[in-house]
């Protein structure tokens, strides 16, 4: 099943029960029962505010954002739910950072689940570049149900792909 491309490096059982639950039409209700609310940040700023409020919480140490967007070109099919950017910089005698966070604007119609567990992954690459155990720990700081949130999140695209064929 193609749909389930999002699931890829979930082991086979959790691929079967999503693809169980995709060809008999129960997927959307699962997940509208669990997550009835879509989120109320729609635009730019408001994102920006969201993600301040998260990164003023938990990484109060990090370096300034300079830019935090919804884009309509990242593509979701090469796995990326958002991205992260740092550059630093020589002006003068020192050294500038730029950081900034982009989130696929698909995500507009989503739960807020889904965008603080993609905001928590993006904030976490400005503590940890690599996906590794630190990376994950400081995930589940930020979201404890992070690990969940990121599975209901691909079935949530394995959804709207499925209304978009359907």
């Amino acid at each position: 099943m193609n749909t389930l491309k999002y699931l890829a490096g979930y082991p086979e059982h959790i691929q079967a029960q999503a693809g169980e639950l995709a060809q008999s039409g129960r997927l959307g209700d699962y997940l509208q029962r669990k997550y009835p609310n879509r989120h109320r940040v729609q635009n730019d700023k408001a994102l920006y505010d969201y993600v301040m409020a998260l990164k003023n919480q938990y990484l109060r140490k990090t370096p300034p954002l300079s830019r935090v967007h919804f884009d309509s070109k990242i593509n979701v099919l090469k796995q990326a739910l958002g991205m992260h950017t740092y550059q630093s910089r020589v002006q003068g005698a020192k050294l500038k950072a730029h950081n900034s966070i982009t989130i696929a604007a698909l995500f507009k119609e989503a739960p807020e689940e889904f965008l603080k567990m993609i905001v928590a992954h993006e904030l976490a690459h400005f503590r940890e570049k690599e996906h590794n155990k630190a990376f994950y720990q400081l995930c589940c700081h930020m979201e404890p149900d992070y690990h969940q949130l990121e599975l209901d999140t691909r079935l949530w695209l394995v959804w709207r792909d499925l209304q978009k064929d359907g």
